[in-house]
């Protein structure tokens, strides 16, 4: 009889030893001791800035897919920038006339629909603050956005911790999101919104060559001995911006070049060799990899390496071309024509002064000016 009682229970038992093995955080079960600290995470620069190769947004785009597409391929950090417009915080490309990717709550209430979704993973948001909005303000967003619940709270908003919690934890605990909000004045009401320099450096992120990639800390310090002893989490910017209209001062990203730029490995400046030059450096592998066009390359192989995860499971698989899945996102399509005629006039066109007139009047708004004649 006992020997039939636990024949009985042996199903249970095996069900229960198999649900445990099949457990992934973030996509892969090696991943869910880990601490959220060690790991590498990829993300999505400008994730809402969404256009294609096809589309007049495609110049002022960061990606090809939309926010939760993007996650569901595998991004687990998503920057934005926040705009103040119309006494709305609004996601906007370094203007509102210029790419408006509607508001920040709506936004943030997609990434909190997604988390709903997919229980075993931990996301972090990154956000631009541009116009200064305040702890406060953010957390009226947020609550707007009824994603609050899922927000970690450290426990220093002063400094950063030594150790970070395991996936694992954070995911049992439910506090599976995290917010950093460069140079924000935290907030004791609002431990949360956690300001970046509190807790990560950087890199440059103003790169225009590829052979320009650097692994030398640039934000909120210069001295990579220092930032590396602070406990503070490595970025990795790793995305290259246009050179076509540096004369007139404007950046947008390079699209031409980033099947490189995020390759796992092969031609100057590609994500891999970089990424293990800057581990190499360092001590230790970059906690968040951010770049343009994440489906590219595609850049998640460089982090899966990185993680050393060859068993991912869960994920969306999107096409490495450039195609879209647009997320409402609006431009001024008077950017085509200014980088057009910028192009043929270094080809040897001579455009009149009327044309350029005309262009940098109707960027007055956006530059604060029109492209200087002189």
């Amino acid at each position: 009889m006992h020997l039939l009682s636990l024949l009985a229970l042996l199903p249970a038992a095996l069900a229960n030893s198999l649900n445990v093995r099949a457990t992934a955080c973030n996509n892969s079960p090696d991943l869910c001791d880990k601490s959220y600290g060690d790991i590498t995470h990829l993300g999505a620069h400008d994730s809402p800035f969404v256009g294609s190769s096809s589309s007049d947004m495609s110049l002022a785009s960061n990606q090809y897919y939309d926010t939760p597409t993007q996650l569901s391929a595998g991004v687990r950090l998503v920057s934005a920038q926040v705009h103040k417009s119309n006494s709305q915080w609004r996601l906007c490309h370094s203007d509102c006339n210029l790419m408006d990717a509607g508001l920040l709550s709506d936004w943030l209430g997609d990434i909190k629909e997604w988390l709903d979704d997919n229980p075993n993973e931990v996301v972090t948001i990154l956000l631009v603050n541009s116009d200064s909005a305040s702890a406060s303000d953010l957390n009226i967003e947020f609550k707007n956005g009824n994603i609050t619940s899922y927000a970690y709270e450290p426990d220093s908003l002063t400094s950063a911790p030594t150790t970070w919690p395991t996936l694992q934890k954070m995911i049992d605990s439910g506090k599976r999101l995290v917010v950093f909000v460069p140079g924000l004045t935290a907030s004791d009401s609002y431990p949360y919104l956690m300001n970046e320099w509190t807790f990560m450096w950087e890199n440059n992120y103003d790169v225009s060559s590829p052979s320009d990639f650097s692994c030398e800390a640039n934000r909120p310090t210069t001295d990579t001995a220092t930032a590396l002893a602070s406990n503070k989490l490595p970025l990795m910017n790793h995305f290259l911006y246009s050179t076509d209209l540096s004369e007139i001062g404007i950046e947008y990203p390079n699209s031409s070049y980033v099947s490189t730029t995020n390759a796992a490995s092969g031609g100057v400046g590609n994500l891999g060799t970089t990424a293990s030059k800057c581990k190499k450096q360092w001590g230790r592998q970059p906690t968040f990899i951010l770049v343009d066009f994440f489906n590219r390359g595609p850049a998640i192989d460089t982090v899966d390496n990185l993680n050393n995860v060859t068993n991912a499971v869960g994920r969306t698989s999107v096409s490495s071309s450039s195609t879209s899945s647009s997320d409402g996102a609006t431009i001024n399509n008077v950017f085509k024509g200014l980088v057009e005629l910028a192009n043929s006039a270094k080809e040897g066109a001579t455009p009149s002064m009327g044309n350029w007139i005309w262009v940098g009047g109707n960027w007055n708004s956006i530059l604060g000016g029109g492209i200087p004649m002189s």
